[in-house]
């Protein structure tokens, strides 16, 4: 700053010797959008209000847990379906009582079991509300002409539904954030068929179009299926629903897993929802099993508690467990069913992880999945030549399991498969991670005078920061010069208009690291030389 030299003396004038510096922003932060336990704290609402946590622990204080998913005991018509037990000769299967799952909080122990760190949650709603239901209640006067009526208040839960518009407004709250870098919406799967494939859509806008920020991780739906290779096959529809805009802002994984995210204490006989059912099959077990009457009368007493008021539930399904087979089973098929979960959730934990241990630029592949024992259908190599390399681009990456090393994450590609530019994963977070970076180091020039000094500083600035980034081995290069270049200036970027219309342009060219995908070994003999 010049001053006024009047009086004399010795005056002091201090001069900025370095640029700005680019701050790296940060990569591994998703944002998850779903229904929660609770929606309200400190009297504020949280609904389509983003809230940042770094714990499964802050999860649980600011959303609760999760929700009781109902099953039905049914017996089979067809002996060539899959039974979970068997009485009196008759098979029989437990299944899920509603079409629609809620997906949300298990996904989310997902996420901390592979590797998350902090992430954003938009509560989008309840999954139950509770219903107070007033019912007549007898009295003595009751039939007297005058009488007043006498009421009785009952509590309920009703369990809400998962819809398109709470889960699109979810993810509409989101573009007042900036740090969001991942879009995750597990229970997308839980919609409807088309309202699914038009929520990946609206995902994969608001990532490539709206924001250009941020990367979304889908799932591909009915994922637990085999493929079938005609018009039913879930790929072929995955890949015709998803539409062809913005893929390079997405990812997708096939197929579902076998998780262990629940446990066998997280579930017992209220999740079933024909307890009466289960009396009478038990009933029928416990007669078969038991040869003494006396002591088959006893567990009877025990099974009869299960439509009792008043049980204990933890220590009831404890004893029916260690007494009834058909029980045991039971419980451990409703465990088995709800961990077979979507991936979306895991891969973006092990996205944090990846970025966290060895930066944005490495894969995430190659990979194993933590908390899972098995993908739910099991891959071959034709199987994902498939889903690799197709035609239309649309790659989907691989969740396959290899023997002595577990389920492995097997493919690093973005959507749009087929494009030089943007295939690779790594590479458009990559970009994505740069951009933002310079971008929030570069508002500090907004309004300096578009002369060569301040061009000097930006040039300066920007390589300072790729060299960093090139030394962390995000770019590709023997010297500085082979990774990145930076030009900016008057003949170089801009011409005398722009300088006039107040526009300083800035070139930047990087070379970002590649993943190996396909390594190719030759072999051949050579003559004997001794």
């Amino acid at each position: 700053m010049a001053q006024n030299l009047a009086t004399p003396g010795v005056y002091i004038e201090e001069r900025n010797a370095f640029p700005n510096s680019v701050a790296a922003i940060p990569t591994a932060v998703p944002a998850f959008i779903g229904f929660t336990e609770k929606v309200v704290k400190d009297g504020q609402s949280l609904i389509n209000k983003p809230v940042r946590i770094s714990s499964l622990t802050e999860y649980h204080s600011n959303f609760g847990g999760g929700i009781k998913t109902p099953f039905n005991v049914e017996e089979l018509s067809d002996s060539s379906q899959a039974y979970d037990f068997i009485i009196d000769g008759k098979s029989y299967a437990v299944k899920q009582a509603n079409k629609a799952r809620f997906l949300f909080y298990d996904s989310i122990r997902f996420f901390f079991a592979n590797g998350g760190s902090a992430c954003y949650i938009v509560s989008v709603g309840p999954f139950a509300t509770v219903v107070q239901e007033k019912a007549a209640k007898a009295s003595k006067d009751a039939g007297k002409e005058g009488a007043p009526a006498s009421e009785k208040t009952s509590a309920k839960i009703q369990t809400n539904q998962i819809t398109f518009k709470a889960l699109e407004g979810g993810l509409q709250s989101l573009i007042a954030e900036e740090e969001p870098t991942m879009v995750v919406i597990p229970e997308a799967i839980a919609l409807d068929e088309g309202e699914c494939f038009a929520l990946q859509q609206a995902m994969l806008l608001h990532s490539g179009f709206k924001m250009k920020n941020r990367f979304s991780i889908l799932d591909v739906y009915n994922g637990a299926q085999s493929r079938t290779y005609d018009k039913n096959d879930v790929i072929t529809r995955f890949r015709e629903g998803v539409g062809s805009n913005f893929l390079a802002f997405g990812s997708a994984y096939y197929p579902y897993v076998k998780a262990a995210i629940i446990q066998a204490d997280e579930v017992d006989y209220s999740n079933i929802t024909n307890l009466d059912v289960l009396v009478q099959l038990l009933s029928k077990e416990a007669e078969s099993l038991v040869d003494n009457p006396k002591k088959a009368d006893e567990v009877k007493v025990e099974i009869k508690k299960l439509i009792a008021d008043g049980t204990d539930v933890n220590s009831l399904t404890q004893t029916l467990k260690t007494v009834s087979p058909a029980f045991k089973a039971i419980i451990s098929a409703m465990v088995e069913k709800l961990n077979v979960l979507p991936p979306s959730a895991a891969m973006a934990g092990l996205y944090s992880m990846v970025d966290n241990s060895r930066g944005v630029w490495k894969a995430p592949a190659n990979l194993s999945i933590a908390s899972v024992t098995a993908p739910a259908v099991k891959l071959t190599n034709d199987d994902q030549e498939d889903l690799n390399v197709t035609v239309t681009g649309k790659s989907v990456n691989a969740i396959r399991s290899f023997v002595g090393q577990g389920t492995l994450v097997w493919g690093a590609r973005t959507l749009d498969g087929n494009s030089q530019d943007w295939r690779y994963i790594n590479v458009r977070r990559t970009m994505i991670f740069l951009e933002q970076s310079i971008k929030y180091a570069a508002k500090a020039y907004v309004y300096e005078p578009n002369v060569s000094n301040t061009w000097v500083l930006v040039k300066s600035m920007i390589s300072s920061f790729l060299n960093s980034v090139w030394k962390q081995g995000g770019l590709a290069g023997i010297v500085p010069t082979d990774a990145y270049d930076v030009q900016v200036g008057l003949g170089s970027t801009m011409t005398p208009n722009d300088i006039l219309d107040g526009i300083m342009r800035i070139s930047v060219k990087v070379a970002i690291t590649r993943p190996a995908e396909f390594i190719v070994i030759s072999f051949e003999q050579q003559m004997q030389q001794s």
